[in-house]
This record gives structure tokens, sequence and C-alpha cells, in this order.
């Protein structure tokens, strides 16, 4: 674990969890919760995190909130919890409540158009070696797992072809960790983190767990009320508080907001 920002006093956030009235705890999915896998259906959660946070929605002190990219009923058999947490999928476009309640808004009829020209456009990226994911308001193109040479000719092919979109389509195209992102504007991962905390009391503990570029909007997001927390192997440059090495760190720091929250006042 490393401290990367001044204002942060690591001892004092802990001791936080304890004496708080609320908790809650935002994670992201792939790259921090689970490995990113070639095959996103087998990014199941690092061993021993889904009994840490099973353990923590059990006891029912810490609001367990997963904001992720992917559609929220994807992440259901991913997570395979006794209890569901909510779940943000979509980038925020979705709102999955733990009582199975889908609450979801759509793009625009315009944009709709827009993507489904800009995933034809795609086509030839897609072709070379790229796995082109429909989402109900962006389209990713991933090129994980490929040679670093194949790789770069898809990214090419896929900016070439979705940067007339970004640009006229009233679309985005955002970069994330072994992909590219065309994605309408409107939602994104700091949406849901501004809607999970003007509903969260101001004496609350409060973190946001991520790992990628898409998280970093979540980051800023947090951190005037609580802790943003970057989950990577290796470092990057970020607006985060606090970088933890996954799985040993990652656990040990869900262990530890769980003794936080058994032991509140």
């Amino acid at each position: 674990m490393q401290v990367l920002s001044p204002r942060i006093d690591w001892v004092a956030f802990l001791e936080r969890i304890s004496s708080a009235r609320d908790r809650v705890l935002m994670l992201d999915y792939d790259g921090t919760l689970a490995p990113f896998q070639v095959r996103p259906e087998r990014a199941e959660p690092y061993p021993g995190v889904r009994e840490a946070l099973e353990a923590l929605i059990e006891d029912g002190g810490t609001r367990v909130v997963i904001v992720s990219g992917r559609s929220a009923a994807d992440l259901v058999p991913l997570l395979a919890l006794k209890r569901r947490p909510e779940i943000w999928g979509g980038h925020g476009w979705e709102r999955l409540l733990p009582s199975g309640e889908l609450k979801s808004q759509e793009p625009s009829s315009a944009v709709k158009v827009s993507l489904e020209k800009a995933g034809e456009a795609v086509g030839e990226a897609a072709r070379s070696g790229g796995r082109l994911e429909r989402k109900q308001a962006s389209l990713a193109l991933h090129w994980r797992g490929l040679p670093a040479l194949t790789a770069a000719q898809v990214q090419a092919r896929a900016r070439a072809a979705w940067e007339p979109f970004a640009r006229d389509g009233g679309l985005q195209l955002l970069a994330f960790d072994g992909g590219i992102e065309l994605r309408a504007h409107g939602c994104n991962k700091q949406h849901a983190v501004k809607a999970v905390l003007s509903e969260t009391t101001g004496n609350s503990a409060i973190a946001y767990l991520g790992d990628d570029i898409t998280d970093e909007d979540a980051f800023v997001a947090v951190k005037p009320r609580g802790l943003a927390v970057l989950v990577r192997p290796e470092l990057r440059e970020t607006q985060a508080d606090v970088w933890l090495q996954p799985p040993r760190e990652l656990i040990a720091f869900l262990k530890r907001w769980r003794e936080g929250s058994l032991a509140r006042a």
C-alpha cells in the first residue's frame, strides 16, 4: 500500500471507518476486483475477494456498490454473491438495485443511429482481430491478448473510423486498458458516484476503488468526501489518494474495512 496524496492521513481514515455513521464502498469490477481476461466472461474475482464482499454485505454495516462499464446483468453471475449488491452498469447508464429492480436511461435516437453507423464503420478493425462489444450507450473495441503489432493496427483503424463520430456525432472517444470506447455523453462513472454521494449522509466513511483511466472521473468525484483508491499491479499517473496492489493488498483493505465496520461505535 502506498499513500499518494499528502491530504490523506491513512491511520485517521481507517479509524473513521469505525466512528462514521454510515459506510459506502464503491468498487469497479474488471482490473479491480477481477483480473483482466481475454474472454471477459471468464473474469471472475480474485481468490478471496468474493468472500470478503459477501462478509461486508452480510454484516449490513456497509453499502457495497459495484460501478462498471459492463452491463449490470453481466456482473451478477460473475460476482456470484449470495446477496446482490447495488450495481451501476454501462458507466452509469444502468442501476440495478439489490431488490432486482433495474433503472436505466436511454441515449437519444440520434445517438443510437450514430452508434449503429459507428459499429459498421469499425468492421475492418474488428475483422483484423479486435472484439467489438455493443453496450446500451456505447461501443467498445477490445484488443487485449493480440500481438503488439496487430493490437496497434486495430487501434489505429478504430480511431480512424470513430474520430468523425466523436467530432460530429455527439459521442466521445475514450481509451481504456486494452481497448477504446465510443460512448454517448450524459453518464459516466462520475455520474454514478455523485448519485450515490447525494444519498449519503455527511458523517460517512466513503471510498471508491478502481484501476483504469475510466475510473479517474470517479476518483475526482469522490475525493471531496472520501478516499480514491487505485488498484492495479503497477502504479500509473492518477488522481487517486492511495495505491493498492491486487490481490493481497486489496483483500487486506477489504478485511480492514470490515473490522472497522464491526467495531463501529
